[in-house]
């Protein structure tokens, strides 16, 4: 059987890839639920496993690196078991691991839950991504920022969710247990709306363990850019308008929650800027965009000027790492093994970037620390070149068939983007 009818025999139809878009979005809202959740309650965590802020900055490291160390895992459990069979159960380990923490009694306890949260989040974002990158391809339109903005939305939500627990002095074992079941039922039922993609008979399966390709280094190191300033100002921005500025601690705290929103609501609209942009052109904006924040924050004489500079940061870096994910899965042969990559490297900034900025400033000081963050936002401008794709993309998901000839030929032509 030729790949064109091959092809043409397992193509979805429309109807059938906007039901999955559907349900790829509510599992991106589903996975930032249980970090909101999560991120909530570390107070109480503490609290209750009785650790010391140092031991509790260690122990939250513990998540990034889980996350590194299985993500690679995640593209031969799609390409063993399916990408929808693979999913379900990432994604229900992940949304069950949102109770591990609140039950550890110590520091070491609280470590190794840290780790299994990490390495259950890590694969299931793999997955996930490989699957959105796959339907975008097939849609030929730009869903990923929209995507990440949904994962935005959920983990405000759950956010939301975890503040009214806390206020009614809700114990966090009892708050986590019934989120985790609520999210587990949800993620399930999404699950059975995603495409069924199999591995066709004679594709090499990806190894379970392997270094970032070639492929994924550069565009993950445009994503390490734009997740560095956005660990710096989620972690920092509320410390700098208090410390630097002498703001207030609602200011301080609105400066973070103003940068969430900003990103928020850029990524659901993302979208429809790649489109008419392209991912090159709108990368450079932001970037411009970012730095321009940047200046505005280390150069601020009062808190509203510092705070409109993190609120044009957060607008210019939202749809970065969508586009590095989505670039990653057009880039080579294996797009899980690159989406893991680039996955490894972007965690891999957000786990330095709160300590470096805090390194740096003990250094020096807070101001000279956001200093390096505009320097990094400049470096989007310059290597945004990356998120290019002229050459022939791929339509194969972790390990999917092909969507068609005549599907990958428009899907040439969409994603050849001009120089700007």
């Amino acid at each position: 059987m030729s790949e064109q009818h091959r092809g043409a025999q397992v193509a979805p139809s429309t109807r059938q890839l906007g039901r999955a878009r559907l349900a790829v979005a509510v599992i991106f809202c589903v996975h930032g639920s249980v970090a909101g959740s999560f991120a909530t309650r570390v107070p109480w965590i503490q609290d209750h496993a009785d650790v010391s802020a140092g031991l509790l900055g260690l122990a939250l490291a513990f998540p990034a690196i889980g996350a590194s160390v299985a993500m690679p895992l995640a593209g031969w459990l799609s390409h063993r078991f399916g990408v929808r069979a693979a999913l379900r159960a990432l994604l229900a380990l992940w949304t069950l691991a949102l109770t591990l923490p609140s039950l550890a009694p110590n520091v070491a306890t609280l470590c190794a839950a840290l780790f299994v949260y990490g390495a259950t989040s890590g694969m299931a974002d793999v997955a996930m991504n490989a699957l959105g990158v796959e339907i975008e391809n097939r849609l030929e339109k730009s869903i990923m920022s929209g995507l990440h903005g949904m994962w935005s939305v959920g983990a405000l939500i759950g956010s939301a969710g975890g503040t009214i627990a806390a206020h009614l002095d809700v114990d966090a074992r009892l708050h986590h247990a019934l989120a985790a079941a609520v999210l587990t039922a949800l993620g399930l039922i999404a699950c059975q709306g995603v495409l069924e993609l199999g591995a066709s008979p004679d594709e090499e399966p990806p190894p379970r363990f392997a270094l970032p390709p070639k492929s994924a280094l550069l565009i993950g190191a445009v994503g390490f850019c734009a997740v560095f300033a956005e660990g710096a100002s989620l972690d920092w921005s509320a410390v700098y308008l208090k410390d630097v500025l002498d703001s207030s601690a609602g200011l301080a705290a609105a400066c973070t929650t103003g940068f969430t929103l900003t990103m928020a609501i850029a990524r659901l609209v993302g979208d429809k800027v790649v489109d008419r942009f392209g991912s090159v052109r709108t990368v450079r904006v932001g970037g411009l965009l970012a730095a321009l924040g940047g200046l505005f924050v280390v150069t601020a004489p009062h808190a509203a000027l510092a705070m409109t500079g993190f609120a044009l940061m957060g607008l210019g870096i939202a749809v970065v790492v969508p586009l590095a994910f989505a670039a990653a899965g057009r880039s080579g042969p294996n797009p899980s093994q690159a989406i893991a990559g680039v996955a490894t490297i972007t965690y891999t900034s957000s786990l330095i970037a709160p300590s470096a900025i805090g390194t740096l400033a003990d250094a020096t000081s807070l101001v000279a620390s956001f200093c390096l963050v505009t320097a990094l936002a400049c470096g989007l401008m310059v290597c945004a070149g990356v998120l290019r794709t002229d050459g022939r993309p791929t339509t194969r998901g972790a390990g999917t068939d092909a969507a068609g000839t005549g599907a990958e030929a428009a899907a040439v032509e969409r994603n050849a983007e001009p120089s700007p």
